[in-house]
């Protein structure tokens, strides 16, 4: 009874949210992060009365496997965006930026926070330097997205913008995997060559082909049911299922590690929508079912956020450098790449910009970390918390004013809507007059 109300308060709470986050116009990600940290422990929660808010981080541990689930989801819509047949029109522009750009933002945070390890060693350790430096590939595509939409941005800048979003993220989980691989090994104490470079690159040939092996059954099994309802009941349950199985580990030879499940529901969506004629379709009608999911992802990840770890100032700290680094990298990484294909002066200039916003895949690697890496994890999981929070804040504005700059946002949506009010009110007038007049 317990765990439902607080899934009910934690999903109404959220949409409640969005509606003041909404006058100051900022993401409703925001809103739900704001929300989670306002129930969790660390706020709300400390009135001790049950069923209002999160009492302790147990009860928020004990909601993991939405977490869980929502990790799946949200990789499997990443992989949808890549089909061959749109793959082919992207170019080499995109491809080169999408990869370079993730690889230097990566390349930034490593380098930055290695040096503050080897400054203050007791500060930042190898694995947590390691481990940031993937998460920093991310970007989010909902809040990039939604800017465009928001105001129908159109040109070059926006049309290389879509494919690299999409395509960031699943350079961000190769890199994450590897790099996950690596610092759970220096902290196992088994940091020999052998396991630093095979065992993660194990890991992700191991989770490819599980995903890929999972989108096979399901096509198959798609095709033997005709309803829409039933069909998106074996979605539901191909990505349930296949979360499952990543979270066991395998052996292989003398090597073992752990499937990645980010990985394989990425794969899962890439070949399911590669190879089922309906998928666009079933794909619309899964993104409406798992928003719900999605949202207390969000919460969740609000409430697991300590605010009493920010009293120590080694967050704050590390923080900071975390996203002036990464936001170096995306922009510096995005324009020598721009530059090094071609791409127009407009897009090196504004592109970086665009890449900022972190929000969902980010959040999802942090709480694979939390669980996996000890103290680690749990700082990991705040530091990225304070960035994806600083990020959604500030992010989709900087891209809105990068494609303004751009040329690329003629007007604002309000404003076309006011005038064209206007302009109906000042027909229907003039209309009523005539009326009027003919009446006398």
């Amino acid at each position: 009874m317990l765990i439902l109300l607080l899934i009910a308060w934690a999903l109404f709470a959220g949409l409640l949210m969005t509606r003041i986050t909404n006058v100051f116009k900022l993401p409703d990600v925001t809103a739900y992060l704001i929300v989670g940290v306002l129930i969790g422990p660390s706020v709300l929660g400390k009135l001790g009365i049950e069923g209002i808010g999160f009492t302790s981080f147990a009860e928020v541990e004990s909601l993991s496997i939405i977490s869980d689930v929502a990790l799946g989801f949200i990789a499997f819509a990443i992989g949808s965006e890549f089909k061959l047949n749109e793959l082919k029109h992207i170019g080499k522009q995109a491809f080169v930026i999408g990869v370079f750009q993730a690889v230097v933002a990566t390349l930034f945070v490593d380098i930055a926070l290695i040096i503050l390890h080897t400054l203050m060693p007791d500060v930042v350790t190898i694995p947590m330097a390691i481990t940031l430096g993937a998460i920093a590939a991310a970007t989010a595509p909902a809040a990039t997205l939604m800017v465009i939409k928001q105001y129908k941005a159109k040109g070059p800048v926006t049309d290389i913008l879509l494919p690299v979003v999409a395509l960031d993220d699943a350079v961000g989980l190769v890199i994450f995997a590897a790099s996950f691989g690596t610092a759970s090994a220096i902290i196992s104490g088994n940091a020999n060559i052998l396991n630093l470079i095979i065992e993660p690159i194990l890991e992700i040939i191991m989770s490819l082909l599980l995903g890929s092996v999972a989108a096979l059954i399901l096509t198959y099994l798609e095709s033997k049911f005709y309803s829409n309802t039933n069909r998106l009941i074996l979605i539901i349950g191909s990505i349930v299922i296949t979360v499952a199985i990543a979270k066991a580990s395998f052996q292989f030879g003398r090597f073992g590690g752990s499937f990645s499940p980010l990985l394989v529901c990425m794969m899962l969506g890439t070949v399911f929508c590669n190879i089922c004629p309906l998928s666009d379709e079933l794909m619309d009608i899964s993104d409406k079912w798992s928003q719900p999911i999605l949202v207390l992802f969000f919460v969740l990840s609000g409430a697991e956020l300590d605010l009493y770890v920010f009293n120590n100032p080694i967050v704050i700290m590390v923080g900071i450098i975390y996203i002036l680094a990464r936001s170096f990298g995306k922009y510096i990484g995005a324009r020598i790449s721009a530059d090094a294909v071609g791409s127009k002066e407009v897009i090196k200039k504004y592109l970086g910009i665009t890449l900022l916003p972190q929000a969902g895949v980010a959040l999802g690697m942090s709480a694979i970390v939390a669980r996996s890496l000890g103290t680690n994890g749990l700082l990991i999981r705040n530091i990225t918390l304070f960035g994806v929070l600083i990020y959604e804040l500030i992010g989709p504005t900087l891209t809105k004013i990068a494609l303004t700059k751009a040329g690329e946002i003629k007007e604002k949506p309000k404003e076309a809507v006011n005038r064209r009010n206007k302009k109906i009110k000042a027909i229907k007038r003039k209309e009523f007059i005539t009326k009027l007049l003919r009446k006398k």
